[in-house]
């Protein structure tokens, strides 16, 4: 699975947002989006499935292939492509239903009926997100009644049911203690091994931490971006540097 983007502008309304983006993700790594508030890197990972067609004043030049679908050509299924792109976001985003009934929940929106199938996925799917032992005697309880950190591991569970390809992750640790966002940082090691996994993050010891390859923003503009250990020790840019060494940011 290939996705990159090319020559990506974004607009909301007269301002724009993103500058000629052009970024590469690798198959069956992470790449962690690095840089200040305000930077541009949530707005370009909302671009990654198309979240930002939400607001009804952005506008988007350029491409992102998925393969070779630009996911931005009007034939293209806004669903099945977030199936294929999934995404967790900052705070944890269960919804007011049985922890069982929020896994299966876009397995049912895709039309999936078969009730040993729904129950297969959903465990297999708990399983990946290293949960399933936790909840497997409460799966007709509501996920509002779990820990912020079981929460947000039921929402990467949930991404994973519908069997995508990429998986966008919105700060997903942010909102969580020091214990959970390790177990989250755990997870993502294992989940790269079937997924392409992009993470956007304002802690760059976690960028350190769970990345292969990281993409310094700046002011809308991707400045540098290059295999994470390079660009931690050996950054070929000044302001990448200054950010990573703390001088700004």
């Amino acid at each position: 699975m290939k996705m990159h983007s090319k020559g990506l502008n974004f607009y909301y309304g007269d301002f724009q947002a993103l500058y000629d983006v052009n970024l590469d993700f690798r198959k069956n790594q992470v790449t962690a989006l690095i840089g200040p508030s305000g930077c541009g890197k949530s707005t370009f990972i909302r671009c990654l499935n198309r979240m930002n067609d939400l607001i009804t004043t952005s506008r988007v030049e350029g491409e992102i292939l998925l393969e070779d679908m630009n996911i931005y050509d009007p034939k293209v299924d806004v669903v099945e492509l977030r199936r294929r792109v999934g995404m967790v976001f900052q705070k944890p985003n269960p919804f007011p239903k049985s922890i069982f009934e929020n896994v299966a929940y876009g397995l049912r929106v895709n039309g999936v009926k078969d009730k040993t199938f729904l129950e297969e996925r959903v465990e297999e799917s708990l399983r990946s997100a290293a949960l399933w032992d936790e909840v497997k005697d409460r799966m007709q309880t509501s996920a509002l009644g779990l820990s912020g950190g079981q929460q947000q591991r039921l929402c990467i569970a949930r991404a994973l049911a519908v069997e995508p390809e990429v998986v966008l992750m919105d700060e997903p640790a942010s909102a969580l203690d020091p214990i959970a966002t390790q177990k989250i940082e755990e997870l993502i090691h294992i989940l790269k091994r079937n997924y392409t996994i992009i993470i956007v993050t304002h802690s760059m010891q976690q960028a350190a931490r769970v990345s292969d390859i990281t993409a310094f923003f700046y002011m809308g503009r991707l400045i540098e971006v290059g295999d994470t250990e390079m660009m931690f020790t050996r950054p070929g840019n000044k302001q990448t540097e200054d950010y990573i060494t703390g001088r700004f940011g």
